[in-house]
């Protein structure tokens, strides 16, 4: 059974696995360790399952908007839950912290990652324009109004 935790420093190894896995422009070590280290607007959680961590979910807040850095699950857990796990958490501790819209971008060309955030209430927002470097795709940006939760 895994469980979702607040992510730290000696999870990088694992972290780093899961975006190369993941994303055609993975964060560094050196990325992920800023970001692990700025919880004053940062907020990272985590899924471990005997001791490997499976899920990640990174947010930013800024005033009282979130939004979403990063969100991915390891290759071999997907379809298990895990990242629907992790936006709850997200969104609870969004709404905590008294924010009132969740924000994030997504590849135009993933599909099950729209249809997933759809399932949550996200709307497009606008594109940002060859927003992914290495592939030239756009990204969709998604907002999610945190009023009616």
């Amino acid at each position: 059974m895994w469980k979702v935790r607040n992510a730290d420093i000696r999870d990088i190894g694992d972290l780093l696995l899961i975006e190369e896995a993941q994303f055609p422009e993975p964060w560094s070590r050196r990325m992920l360790r800023e970001e692990l280290e700025n919880g004053a607007t940062r907020r990272y959680t985590v899924v471990e399952e005997a001791g490997r961590v499976v899920g990640v979910l990174g947010l930013m807040f800024i005033e009282d908007d979130v939004h979403i850095n990063t969100i991915a699950t390891a290759r071999d857990m997907e379809r298990r839950g895990i990242g629907r796990a992790l936006l709850d958490d997200g969104l609870v501790a969004a709404i905590q912290r008294g924010s009132t819209r969740m924000t994030l971008e997504v590849a135009v060309g993933n599909e099950a990652a729209r249809a997933f955030y759809a399932q949550y209430g996200f709307a497009p927002l606008g594109i940002r324009k060859q927003y992914y470097q290495k592939t030239g795709e756009d990204a969709l940006v998604l907002v999610r109004d945190l009023h009616s939760l």
